[in-house]
């Protein structure tokens, strides 16, 4: 019998402690509805809580979202975190109606963090849209996925559908991927971007599929390293980098790449946008290459005259800074006249190239044409429409 007994506690002593739902030996958190979470009720206190344990368990923590619809309000999960973190969703979070605060699903000083799944983030914002169409008093909309602080991060699979407002939203991060990430909103969904950068080094967008009502992707002061790889963009107000100079204090956008991208039924294709008559801002090492432009309506601009809401002094001169720039290998259709529009500021613009364009006119009043303001761009190949 004592015999007997030993071999059982030898056994027991060497036998591994399984998985938790976490997904990692001896970690916390797991399936939200292991938290009290249910389809089709509040699931905000199930989500926080599942957050907390992954994050403060040793080794890697998963938050995991199963199939289902769950209602959730708005949630932060902070680091920094013990180790690698996955937020795996893979059924639908959907926000209240009703919310304005700056994040919905945020994610604040994480490193290491993984958001992946075949689930979507539901805005339900076509009452935001709604409100800031007739301009009345609306309280700030709120962006679906709000990425602060992040570190060496990646995005995958996931959808947004009709955010309040941005889509996702990258402030201070760095080395952080998005790819196969479906971004959708309705046309007139009004500027709400799919993914905006700031103050960031090396991001990567790639695969990516956005249509909204505002930018596909929209680039802030401070950004450096950006690739925006293969994205299918439309309908859009295209890929922008800007608005620069609205605010004291910008930092330099340096070193930031579109290539292999196709845009659709756009109102903007490639653009740079700059205020005429704010604070210094400077933009550099830009490269728009091998990009496909579908019934585009102004594939190509530089417009350091931007203001949206008029009353401003166009006149200059412009505290903002444009260098290194080029624009290669930009074809398709566009069905407006100005298919190239470069509008700097007196000597704000330097070093702007345009090589091997070819933009076909599918307009009534045409042909399309080239119109530059205070700058000779380098010309490389076939130009066309021509006129710089």
């Amino acid at each position: 019998m004592l015999s007997t007994l030993l071999t059982i506690l030898f056994v027991l002593s060497n036998v591994e402690a399984a998985p938790d739902a976490a997904g990692a030996k001896g970690g916390g958190g797991g399936d939200i509805t292991k938290f009290g979470a249910k389809p089709g009720a509040d699931s905000t206190q199930a989500l926080t809580n599942a957050w907390k344990e992954a994050c403060a368990a040793a080794g890697s923590g998963v938050v995991t979202v199963p199939k289902g619809t769950f209602i959730t309000g708005p949630v932060t999960m902070a680091g920094p975190c013990k180790g690698e973190m996955t937020f795996n969703l893979e059924g639908t979070l959907q926000a209240p109606v009703k919310m304005a605060t700056p994040g919905w699903i945020s994610f604040d000083h994480v490193d290491k963090l993984k958001i992946t799944g075949s689930g979507t983030l539901d805005g339900q914002g076509q009452e935001a849209w709604n409100c800031a169409k007739k301009e009345t008093t609306c309280k700030s909309p709120t962006i679906n996925l709000r990425l602060d602080y992040i570190n060496n991060g990646l995005v995958e699979g996931i959808t947004s559908l009709n955010s309040k407002n941005f889509h996702m939203n990258v402030i201070s991060g760095s080395n952080i991927t998005f790819q196969k990430v479906t971004i959708t909103a309705h046309a007139e969904s009004p500027k709400i971007n799919g993914i905006h950068v700031a103050r960031s080094k090396g991001v990567t967008i790639t695969d990516v599929n956005i249509g909204t009502g505002g930018d596909c992707v929209s680039v802030g002061d401070g950004t450096s390293d950006l690739k925006v790889i293969n994205a299918k963009c439309g309908p859009s107000h295209g890929i922008s980098i800007g608005s620069l100079g609205l605010y004291p204090n910008e930092q330099h956008v340096t070193g930031v790449t579109v290539q292999g991208c196709t845009l659709s039924k756009s109102k903007y294709g490639v653009r740079i946008k700059s205020w005429a008559d704010k604070y210094a801002s400077e933009a550099s090492g830009v490269k728009f290459s091998d990009i496909t432009m579908d019934n585009v309506e102004n594939p190509i601009i530089i417009d350091m005259m931007y203001c949206p809401s008029g009353g401003c002094n166009t006149k200059g001169p412009s505290k903002v800074k444009l260098s290194d720039i080029s624009f290669k290998g930009i074809k398709g259709t566009t069905p407006t006249i100005d298919g190239i529009l470069l509008n700097c500021m007196p000597g704000s613009c330097t070093n702007i190239a345009l090589a091997d364009i070819d933009l076909k006119f599918t307009g009534t009043k045409g042909p399309a044409k080239a119109n530059c303001t205070n700058i000779k761009p380098t010309l490389t190949g076939t130009v066309n429409p021509a006129g710089c």
